[in-house]
């Protein structure tokens, strides 16, 4: 058998922005050994998602602890070897908006070293583009310039998260309520703390059923954060009165600061029928809309941001555990 093209390369990084004196600048870093001026990112390390490793880097490159905002076009390129490299980028801004990362749930961080990383740099937008070294490295600059320019830049992030993988019904002889996870959903629902810390979760909103609870208990321990229980998140609740659902997933939207809410498969068509109807277009119509909706511990992050018609979702994306069944 022919064997098949090698795997890409995967890396990710985030271009770190901020407003001075009204204008938009950026950070840019330095590498010694290419003599170039570059955005901060790198490789994926095995079992790492692309918005942790993009947080992660740009705090090993340039000391910053960052959360993570809307994507941006990613680049991809044939390696010297040829391998493909295909890099994933967000904007980002500084922690420190009242929503950091919780230290205790991000990943222990150890700064790049000099021969890496010899300096970084704030520049304003038009520097920064004269300084970069790589041309292909402007498209999500220009991509980050567009979404300021449209007010689209500065916003906040909903976290729609499906409960890690549960006990089968047949196999659990007791309570529904009760369902636990499986050794596995307990390991995804592990998984889930750096993702949710590259999005500064600080506001926890849940099903009270177990496989809910269980899932959001690692984040909400490891940032310190005491999980709000919603009753109309459950499934029983939900088939009572659907209207409760929409008007929680309502207020998040409207509570502007970074959440993550945690329910059951059944209860993901009515979420994402009220993030349809505060979504631009083109976003509505990439949500799921087909069963399962979600994978079970898959998240769909919405990045909300207030525009001339209230607040509007400006984007999404969805990531998938790390952890899967094998």
């Amino acid at each position: 058998m022919t064997p098949g093209p090698p795997a890409p390369v995967e890396a990710a990084g985030a271009l770190v922005w901020r407003v001075r004196a009204g204008r938009l600048q950026v950070a840019l870093v330095h590498r010694p050994r290419y003599r170039d001026w570059s955005w901060p990112k790198g490789k994926l390390d095995p079992g790492e998602v692309a918005p942790v490793a993009a947080a992660r880097e740009v705090e090993e490159e340039t000391g910053l602890a960052v959360v993570l905002g809307v994507p941006l076009p990613g680049l991809e390129y044939r390696l010297s070897d040829g391998r493909r490299k295909v890099v994933r980028y967000w904007a980002a801004q500084v922690a420190g908006r009242g929503d950091e990362p919780p230290l205790g749930a991000r990943p222990p961080v150890r700064l790049a070293a000099r021969t890496e990383i010899d300096l970084w740099e704030w520049f304003d937008v038009a520097d920064a583009s004269r300084r970069l070294t790589r041309r292909a490295d402007r498209e999500p600059l220009d991509a980050l310039v567009a979404a300021h320019g449209k007010g689209r830049l500065a916003t906040r992030a909903l976290v729609v998260l499906r409960h890690a993988q549960a006990r089968k019904r047949s196999l659990w002889g007791g309570a529904e309520d009760e369902r636990p996870l499986t050794g596995l959903g307990l390991r995804q629902a592990a998984a889930a703390v750096p993702l949710l810390a590259s999005f500064g979760v600080e506001r926890v909103v849940t099903s009270g059923w177990e496989r809910c609870r269980a899932s959001v208990v690692p984040y909400a321990t490891a940032a310190g954060v005491v999980p709000q229980v919603a009753d109309g998140l459950t499934e029983a609740r939900h088939d009572e009165s659907p209207a409760r659902v929409g008007a929680l997933v309502r207020e998040l939207l409207e509570h502007g600061r970074d959440s993550v809410l945690c329910t059951h498969r059944p209860v993901l068509p009515t979420v994402l029928d009220v993030l349809a109807e505060h979504s631009r277009r083109p976003v509505a119509d990439a949500l799921p809309r087909t069963d399962p909706f979600l994978a079970p511990a898959e998240v769909l992050v919405a990045h909300t941001g207030v525009t001339q018609r209230g607040v509007r979702v400006l984007a999404a994306e969805r990531h998938r555990s790390p952890v899967a069944a094998v």
